[in-house]
């Protein structure tokens, strides 16, 4: 498997440039996170990545994802060239976005186009094209909303030697049906869209599990319990041939940072 250098765990979140997303970067980075993926839609612009790594020291970012159709290839460039001059190492890009009609054919123009070592690349692979194409153009696949059991597929895809890393729902409660209850409105969303659809498939959820998201799909989706629980979840992904997860915790509130429950987590998680 690649060294990333990002650690076994990491955080997926979306952050932007205020005085709160600066400092929830900063109380990731503090209490040892060795990564941020910043999800959660678009963001702000790509001044919010360098933006995060002037207000932190060591921890790395990764979009998770930037879509191709709102971030022209010349100006992601132009980016991840000044941040590596800056602070090399820190910026890797995570690409993603190309729904639609042909999806690997624009990808593809986008990359042949993009000014960014392989290595400093990875894409937000579901299918098996996908795959193949992170395998040969990035260095490696970020996919979300996956089984452990799709993980070992993915990594077969992959081969041993790319980077997998996941991103995995995570909410920090130990009562059955409230954590399900939170998880399951956050998945919610993602059968709406055709290539989570198609993936979902893939990994077994029929048409009728992916509208009624019965308990058995979601905690194949989702961690939750006790931060012991959690990791046990968790390294499953690590068993299948990921290299690494990024912890999504939700909380079923909108708006804070969850850096209490980041916090709970990380001595089980980093130790």
């Amino acid at each position: 498997m690649t060294d990333h250098q990002f650690g076994r765990f990491g955080i997926a979140t979306g952050l932007d440039s205020s005085p709160h997303s600066l400092a929830a970067a900063q109380t990731a980075e503090e209490l040892g996170y060795p990564a941020i993926w910043l999800s959660g839609g678009p963001l702000p612009g790509l001044q919010t990545i360098t933006d995060l790594i002037d207000a932190t020291k060591t921890i790395k970012f990764i979009t998770g994802v930037l879509a191709i159709v709102t971030y022209p290839a010349a100006d992601v460039g132009a980016t991840y060239a000044a941040l590596e001059a800056s602070a090399p190492g820190r910026f890797t890009v995570g690409l993603g976005g190309a729904h639609g009609p042909r999806p690997i054919e624009r990808l593809t123009a986008y990359l042949e186009e993009l000014e960014v070592p392989v290595d400093h690349r990875v894409l937000a692979a579901l299918g098996p094209r996908m795959l193949e194409l992170a395998r040969d153009h990035s260095a490696g696949a970020f996919p979300f909303l996956i089984t452990p059991e799709y993980t070992a597929e993915a990594r077969n895809v992959l081969g041993p030697d790319k980077l997998l890393a996941v991103s995995h729902l995570v909410v920090q409660e130990t009562d059955p049906d409230k954590a399900r209850a939170i998880a399951r409105d956050t998945i919610s969303f993602f059968p709406t869209i055709p290539a989570y659809a198609a993936s979902l498939e893939r990994q077994g959820f029929s048409a009728a599990d992916q509208a009624e998201l019965p308990d058995h799909m979601v905690d194949a989706l989702a961690a939750w319990g006790t931060p012991a629980d959690i990791k046990a979840k968790l390294s499953e992904h690590l068993a299948a041939g990921a290299d690494h997860v990024a912890i999504n915790v939700i909380t079923g509130i909108t708006g804070p940072q969850p850096t209490e429950q980041w916090r709970a987590l990380a001595p089980t998680l980093l130790r």
